[in-house]
């Protein structure tokens, strides 16, 4: 084949050197690059110089096969109209490769990279004269300049060799190529953070510009041949409150592929589908250290002893003994073990400090070193620093509050939500109603002057998919409120018919707790109605009189005011945290595609809140000290809790 095109690109007075291989043979996250021309390994096919060669581009053309299909490209830089993506050079066919293998079925990665391999299946009928012309064509008419233009990504074309059907799909460089990626170093002074004043871009909103003012087309990220953020994103047509979108990608660690999700719920698909890639990016980035890797492993005493500042794990909670017994893979930390660290900066003390790798990237590789498994919580995605700072410790904020509640069956005040001055807040809780619930919020706030609020959709007949639960956080309690409202409104209106479908396993939880055991059964454990007992702290008791809701006016004139700077929000939150006893831990992990799209993600850690862990036996909370004083030291218990004050039952967060 790589002969055909040559001399089809010589036919078209564009010869070209061509880099020709199939996919789906080697697994390309661990195949060695290939050798130049002249070594024992594969390398691309030179075409010789001749005249007339003057849009030959500096490097190879990539086409690869895989069944009925071609790909083409990405073209080299500045051959053709090829745009520069954000990085020195990428992407490159390396990338293509290795993005193509990221979107196959299971079957196919657990082949190419944990099995025996592939192997052909017959002989391959597209090795013909016309299927070297046609895509000979494709490449001299790329080279000279025709094609798709414009976007932040080259494209590479899908042929089909049975009808000759092209499409193009963009590219998005892997910031972990080993051809072209191009890791910073992690160093004590890339870690250190300025804020700057962020003028907000309209009153009432927490980002610096419209989430319609980024380039955040889905095509690049989510695509069949190369989307980096998973294959397709699909929208969720049967849903009547909101229109919510979903995608997922999957990431091997170890024997484990571990398919994770992302997604918008917004008012129109547009909106989700936009809402959900800045997540998907968000976790991307936030999954392993991509941009920056880990480089300094060593002991937290050993650290210690050369005067290193360094994050205590243990102030961030750890499992149980029990746990330990029961999973002896899963060694529990000890300050004299080495592993791996990060850097990240101290909002409280203004310098940089070292993070355990595993408590800010909570799919770093190496099993071995994993003695928590951490979650996304913490991380965030904005405009500039300023902006996923003050999202991310919100996150954190939410989480402490919701799990104190819950655990600590802490009886709180409730919102009126018909008090809302958002008229689809309002209409909102309406529909819910025709569907069924009633949408209850509660004030959430403990230790910290910053509004949470808790959202409860209850079926009031306590039937099949009894209740949801939800959370939002930030400066004004009507986008608290709102945030919360959100995530209630996708998840009810479905949750009878998957607690009906998942039945048998979804009840057996309510008996025996250890069976939560994944994200999503915390949630869905809460469709059965005998678990909706556990919140009669919250709700009261069905048919029990109510004690008189508050207006969010009421709840407006106690919180502190909203800057139209995101700094000063930002100062105002991160006071309220350090000034009760807390520091405020900010790791950069923003990937080169996300800083070329003005985008920045951090993960935000406040050692000594509460940690927010999925699955019964991996509850961290448990053990914690605050979980004992907070609600005592915030006036909602006349003394610390002790273990069997705890709610019994698994948290209900999604």
């Amino acid at each position: 084949m790589a002969a055909l095109l040559h001399r089809g690109l010589a036919a078209h007075g564009t010869p070209a050197p061509l880099d020709v291989a199939a996919l789906g043979v080697t697994d390309a996250f661990t195949a060695p690059e290939p050798r130049p021309p002249g070594g024992s390994g594969p390398a691309p096919t030179a075409a010789p110089p001749a005249p007339g060669g003057a849009n030959a581009p500096a490097g190879p053309v990539p086409v690869r096969f895989y069944g009925h299909l071609a790909v083409v490209g990405p073209l080299p830089p500045g051959a053709g109209d090829s745009p520069h993506a954000p990085g020195p050079a990428g992407p490159c066919a390396r990338c293509l490769d290795r993005r193509w293998q990221a979107v196959r079925s299971v079957a196919l990665r657990e082949a190419l990279e944990l099995g025996s391999g592939t192997r052909a299946a017959g002989a391959w009928p597209y090795l013909t004269p016309f299927t070297a012309d046609a895509l000979a064509a494709l490449v001299a008419a790329r080279l000279g300049g025709a094609g798709p233009r414009g976007g932040a990504f080259p494209a590479v074309h899908l042929v089909d060799l049975r009808t000759l059907a092209v499409r193009h799909h963009p590219l998005v460089p892997d910031p972990e190529c080993p051809r072209c990626g191009r890791a910073e170093e992690d160093t004590p002074e890339a870690a250190v953070l300025t804020l700057r004043p962020a003028p907000k871009h309209r009153p009432g909103s927490f980002r610096i510009r419209d989430i319609g003012d980024y380039e955040l087309p889905a095509e690049p990220y989510a695509n069949p041949v190369c989307g980096s953020l998973g294959p397709a994103v699909v929208h969720d047509i049967a849903s009547p409150s909101t229109s919510a979108t979903i995608g997922c990608f999957s990431m091997r660690s170890g024997e484990y592929l571990r398919e994770t999700f992302w997604g918008g719920h917004a008012d129109s698909y547009a909106q989700s589908v936009r809402i959900g890639v800045l997540e998907g990016l968000e976790r991307y980035a936030g999954m392993r250290s991509r941009a920056k890797p880990a480089q300094l492993r060593d002991s937290l005493d050993g650290l210690r002893a050369r005067g290193v500042r360094a994050l205590d794990p243990r102030t961030c909670g750890l499992y149980s003994e029990e746990f330990h017994r029961a999973n002896p893979r899963v060694t529990p930390f000890s300050p004299g073990r080495e592993i791996p660290w990060v850097w990240g900066y101290s909002l409280r003390e203004g310098e940089p400090v070292l993070v355990p790798e595993v408590l800010t990237y909570y799919h770093a590789p190496g099993l071995e070193n994993r003695f928590v498994q951490e979650s996304s919580n913490g991380c965030a995605s904005g405009g500039c620093l300023e902006e996923a700072v003050y999202c991310g410790l919100m996150e954190v904020v939410e989480r402490d509050a919701f799990l104190l509640t819950w655990y600590g069956r802490a009886a709180l005040p409730e919102i009126d939500p018909r008090t809302s001055a958002r008229a689809a807040t309002r209409q909102m809780v309406d529909r819910l109603e025709m569907y069924g619930y009633e949408a209850r919020f509660f004030d959430t706030r403990i230790s910290f002057p910053v509004p949470v609020v808790t959202g409860v959709a209850v079926r009031p007949d306590g039937g099949i998919g009894r209740m949801c639960f939800g959370a939002g956080a930030g400066l004004d309690p009507e986008a608290a409120l709102a945030g919360a409202l959100c995530e209630i409104a996708t998840d009810a209106v479905n949750l009878r018919g998957r607690t009906e479908r998942d039945w048998e396993r979804l009840s057996a939880m309510a008996h025996d707790f250890a069976k939560v055991e994944a994200l999503h059964d915390h949630p869905l454990a809460y469709g059965v109605p005998e678990m909706g007992d556990h919140a009669h702290f919250l709700l009261g008791e069905p048919g029990a009189p109510r004690p008189p809701m508050r207006s969010l006016t009421d709840l407006q004139r106690e919180v502190p005011p909203v800057s139209g700077d995101l700094l000063d929000d930002l100062r105002t939150c991160v006071d309220a945290v350090t000034g009760a006893g807390f520091d405020v831990i900010v790791v950069d992990q923003t990937m080169p595609e996300q800083r070329g799209l003005g985008l920045t993600t951090v993960s935000v850690l406040v050692p000594g809140l509460l940690p927010i862990d999925f699955g019964w036996t991996r509850q961290r909370a448990l053990g914690m000290p605050r979980l004992r004083t907070a609600l005592r030291e915030a006036g909602l218990r006349e003394r610390d809790l002790v273990p069997d004050d705890f709610n019994p039952a698994p948290h209900p967060f999604p």
